[in-house]
């Protein structure tokens, strides 16, 4: 038997492309279902909230207006390094749900699937949620899909990484920046897709992940000027109505979501894609 003891990780926030520590310099310990340690997490400030839309607001331009097939190949690429972490992703979903191996890698390869299902809709966005108008006039009239800006996200609580997919990737496939707020006592997947999200294509800015707390964090997103949308889905049902007056203030679109969390095992369809796009009309004479 060895004695060696095992070097106890301290994990950083994920703020435009970088790996820095809080900028309060708070840790929180972070334990698996049964309270066993199993690494510290930076637990972020207001401060990081300001800088990780600061770095989402300056990688909105480029991401947005890359085409949709580069953002379809630069999320399948994540995929692929998904793919090949997914014994460490079945490993820290397993530690941190509670579940049994078996339960865990089917959470995990739905996680990934869900991802490439996303990736694939970069490309077809355009030609499903678009149109041609009928007009009375010698014009043309279309209308196109485009992306909402940034998007403060609260991510589940108990679903760490396959309901993080299914919050995260619609957001970056419409074309939208991402500053998420992960699971606050399972935010290891979360910390480990930051990797991935960093060790992919994901121009840095794109999507930022910080771990801490819904309840301090959020009411700083729904108030952020510079927040255009957000996602509700891991504050406690009595927080929401406080963080859409927040919103209001800034005439942000806050999503509407269940009061629990749903089976994120469902199969996906375009709900989230829509709710992320607004739609630009444009008129043009025919010509001669």
């Amino acid at each position: 038997m060895s004695d060696r003891i095992s070097v106890a990780k301290t994990y950083k926030l994920y703020i435009g492309g970088k790996f820095p520590r809080s900028e309060s310099g708070r840790v929180y310990p972070v334990t698996d279902a049964k309270g066993k340690f199993l690494a510290n997490a930076a637990h972020a400030s207001r401060k990081d909230v300001r800088d990780a839309v600061v770095a989402a607001r300056k990688a909105f331009p480029g991401w947005s207006a890359a085409t949709a097939y580069n953002r379809g190949q630069v999320l399948y690429r994540v995929a692929e390094v998904l793919e090949g972490r997914r014994d460490q992703f079945i490993a820290e979903v397993s530690a941190s749900e509670g579940l049994a191996a078996k339960k865990a890698e089917s959470l995990v390869d739905a996680a990934i699937d869900r991802w490439v299902w996303y990736a694939g809709w970069t490309d077809k966005i355009a030609s499903v949620l678009g149109s041609a108008n009928p007009v009375a006039g010698p014009y043309f009239s279309f209308t196109m899909p485009e992306p909402t800006g940034v998007v403060g996200v609260l991510a589940p609580q108990q679903s760490s990484l396959l309901g993080l997919v299914e919050v995260l990737a619609p957001v970056l496939a419409t074309g939208s920046t991402a500053v998420v707020v992960s699971s606050a006592e399972r935010p290891l997947p979360a910390i480990t897709l930051s990797e991935v999200l960093a060790t992919s294509d994901v121009p840095g800015g794109v999507a930022n992940i910080l771990t801490g707390h819904a309840p301090e964090l959020g009411p700083w997103l729904a108030s952020h000027g510079d927040v255009n949308a957000l996602d509700p889905t891991g504050a406690a049902p009595a927080d929401r109505p406080g963080l859409a007056r927040e919103a209001a203030n800034t005439v942000k679109r806050v999503l509407t979501v269940p009061a629990t969390e749903p089976d994120w095992t469902t199969s996906p369809d375009l709900t989230r894609l829509r709710r992320y796009l607004e739609a630009k009309t444009v008129w043009h004479p025919l010509g001669v």
